[in-house]
Formats: structure tokens, sequence, C-alpha cells
């Protein structure tokens, strides 16, 4: 007698292969959306930061503006003032604090009740560190005093 068709020793296989295929994309997509939670809570701890550090330099601003002078610190923060070669007049400068790695920088020219905007952005403060854990080939140092040697 013939047998003809799949036989069962088939169909569980390809149901084993098929398992296996939901299980491997399942757990991509399972690292992927951690992943992405992790950057979204790390941009949303950074955008929070920059706005209140934006805040605390507005009231800074206001504490300078209301103060009628240009006091040495304001709310902790220290004021630098000096005089700008370029635009030849005094610049006000500040910076707050918006995260561990970066900072609000303020630049401003004060006027009386005039007050114009020099600068107004975040700064990197902490120190970049490469990463040099994998092995580059750098190529043999063997013939490059042959090639560009023109003595």
């Amino acid at each position: 007698m013939n047998k003809s068709g799949i036989g069962v020793g088939s169909a569980s296989i390809v149901l084993i292969f098929a398992v296996l295929c939901l299980t491997v994309f399942s757990m991509i997509t399972l690292v992927v959306a951690r992943n992405d939670k992790t950057l979204a809570d790390t941009e949303a701890k950074l955008v929070t930061g920059y706005y209140e550090a934006d805040t605390f330099a507005e009231r800074i601003l206001v504490g300078i503006i209301e103060a009628g002078y240009i006091p040495d610190t304001v709310q902790g923060i220290i004021i630098n003032s000096g005089w700008d070669e370029i635009t030849e007049r005094e610049v006000v400068s500040y910076l707050c604090p918006v995260s561990d790695k970066k900072e609000l920088l303020v630049k401003l020219v004060i006027d009386g009740d005039f007050v114009e905007i020099i600068d107004w952005r975040m700064l990197d403060i902490g120190e970049w560190q490469p990463d040099d854990s994998l092995d580059v080939w750098l190529g043999d140092d063997l013939s490059t005093d042959i090639w560009f040697n023109l003595d």
C-alpha cells in the first residue's frame, strides 16, 4: 500500500519551525521595545531638564533686571559680565544646569529694560570618552615608510 501526502513527521517539523520563528521574532520585538523605552525615558529627562533650566534662566534674567545692576550671583548661579570686543558692549553670561552632562549657556546684552539675547543654547560639559573596546586592525606598518618616504 502506497502512502501519499505529507506525513505526521513533516507537519511536526514545520510546526516546530514556525514556533521557533515566532519565538525569535517576539524576543527581537521585546528587545527593541525595551531599548526604545530606555531611549524615550532618557530623552524625556533631557527635555524636562532643559525646560526647567530654561525657566530658571528666565528667573535669573528677571532677577538681574529687577536688581538694576549686574550682581555676582543670582539664586546661586554665578553671573559673568565683561566687555565684548566684537559687539563693543557689555555682555552678561551664566550657566544653568540641565543634567549631569549638559548646561544651558545664556549670553545677554542688558541695556536698562531692553535685553538682547546673544546666545541661548545647551552645552556638553562631560568629557568625551572614546570606545576602544574593539580591536581594530590598522594595517601593516611595514610598507608605510617605503611608499611615503620622499628623502
